[in-house]
């Protein structure tokens, strides 16, 4: 890959500064409400708290880097400190997409749920806490092939096969080295149906989902039961303003996941001149939705409107 423009480098390490300190706003304040209140409203923040989680550890452990490289510093791990620098990117690229899909999810069963609330013990109820587990454990196992099929590369190595999940070119020395190219192909292709495509399609249908069952809620004649028309009436407009606030995530997480995938696989399956240039499109794509999305939190949740605006007042 060229030498990175001077603008470039500056746009690219303002976004990741952004979301660094973004990302760990959401924790910092989402998380200090769970920890106070771990009654109503603590199972989407738990949820907010592992996205933010996942952002921040983007990047920290791969966006950083890649914004040392631009600024002239060059460093080149050994092989195995490269195989283990590859599975972190691919695992923690991986849980990041499926945390996103989560709070799609938890927001769509969450309707199934509109009434009284139930009475019970007070905390994140186990399933929550599985389902998150679930996600970083399975995405650890996706990453081991990172692990056996990566190498340490060296200042004139370029990166011939590109996957959303790890770096947009060889990042401290460290590069994939499949047996053969079809072997390579064969992973990209299972990584782009699986773990790229299907994350999105999935978000799309279930947020489709949750505003159409909104939009009946909301049409059908409220009647019967007092008490839970009353309540339906209250949380209905706050569940509608949350499902706009997820469905603005999660058209940034299309946009920003859905670039990349466009230009990575474009280099994958065409290469050409316009490799340089995909790359960097790819680059900035990866790390827009880390760096935006806690805008679109600020926006949508009150905790966070409240701290920012206090932030901002003179």
């Amino acid at each position: 890959m060229g030498a990175v423009s001077p603008i470039q480098a500056a746009l690219y390490t303002i976004m990741v500064i952004f979301g660094i300190l973004g990302n760990g706003l959401v924790i910092g304040v989402v998380g200090e409400s769970v920890l106070r209140d771990s009654g109503r409203g603590a199972s989407s923040d738990i949820i907010l708290v592992n996205m933010a989680l996942s952002n921040l550890l983007v990047s920290l452990v791969r966006n950083v880097p890649l914004m040392l490289a631009d600024s002239g510093l060059q460093l080149y791990l050994s092989m195995e400190w490269c195989r283990l620098f590859m599975c972190v990117w691919v695992w923690l690229r991986a849980a990041n997409v499926w945390s996103t899909f989560f709070l799609s999810a938890f927001h769509h069963h969450t309707l199934h749920r509109l009434g009284p609330r139930q009475t019970g013990p007070r905390g994140p109820p186990g399933p929550l806490l599985l389902g998150i587990g679930l996600i970083w454990a399975l995405n650890l196992l996706y990453s081991v092939p990172a692990y056996i099929y990566s190498k340490r590369g060296d200042k004139n190595s370029t990166e011939m096969l590109m996957m959303v999940s790890t770096t947009t070119r060889p990042l401290l020395g460290c590069m994939w080295n499949f047996p053969d190219p079809y072997r390579g192909l064969i992973y990209s292709t299972v990584s782009l149906l699986i773990h790229e495509i299907l994350p999105i399609v999935l978000m799309s249908v279930t947020n489709v989902s949750t505003l159409y069952k909104l939009y009946g809620h909301g049409r059908r004649r409220l009647g019967g039961n007092a008490v839970e028309d009353a309540l339906g009436a209250r949380r209905i407009p706050a569940e509608r303003r949350a499902a706009k606030v997820i469905m603005a995530l999660i058209i940034l997480f299309t946009l920003s996941w859905g670039t990349s995938i466009i230009s990575n696989n474009n280099i994958n399956f065409n290469g050409g001149q316009s490799a340089d240039a995909l790359r960097v499109v790819a680059r900035f794509a990866n790390s827009a939705f880390i760096a935006l999305s806690p805008v679109v939190l600020t926006f949508g949740h009150r905790r966070m409107r409240a701290v920012v605006k206090a932030m901002l007042s003179p």
